[in-house]
């Protein structure tokens, strides 16, 4: 083999050991984050639990489970606490949950459908109409 094959090589190999660390690692930050939610949710702190499944979309990795597993939980939160009558706490969770998708953006927007019902609860709690749904914009 050629020298600048040899380095293009090791180049790409060196390339790709960094992408699978990165993802491995922030694979990991997201469970411990989600798994900070889940002991929060057990112990009936909302807030707390709010902060970790937050963190944990914020660890966006495409194809994690994790993602629609926190966001679930932060959705049944919101509408735990609604249906309480705890209605600032239920606009904190509501916010999170649409904030951590804002956040993710990249190439792509993942969580368009849960900003929008956030947008729609969060419209009717505060007392105003809803926003229209955006569209894509055009290329």
């Amino acid at each position: 083999m050629d020298k600048p094959k040899h380095i293009a090589l090791n180049v790409a190999v060196a390339g790709a050991i960094a992408l699978l660390l990165i993802w491995g690692t922030t694979q990991y930050r997201q469970w411990s984050q989600f798994s900070k939610g889940d002991q929060a949710l057990a112990s009936g702190d909302y807030i707390g639990a709010i902060a970790g499944y937050e963190a944990a979309i914020h660890m966006y990795t495409p194809l994690s489970p994790l993602v629609g597993r926190a966001a679930d939980k932060l959705w049944l939160i919101a509408q735990t606490l609604e249906q309480r009558g705890d209605t600032a706490k239920a606009l904190v969770a509501y916010r999170s949950l649409r904030s951590s998708f804002y956040a993710v953006r990249g190439l792509y927007a993942p969580g368009r459908e849960w900003i929008d019902k956030c947008d729609a609860r969060i419209a009717a709690l505060i007392g105003t109409p809803a926003p229209l749904p955006q569209q894509p914009a055009r290329p």
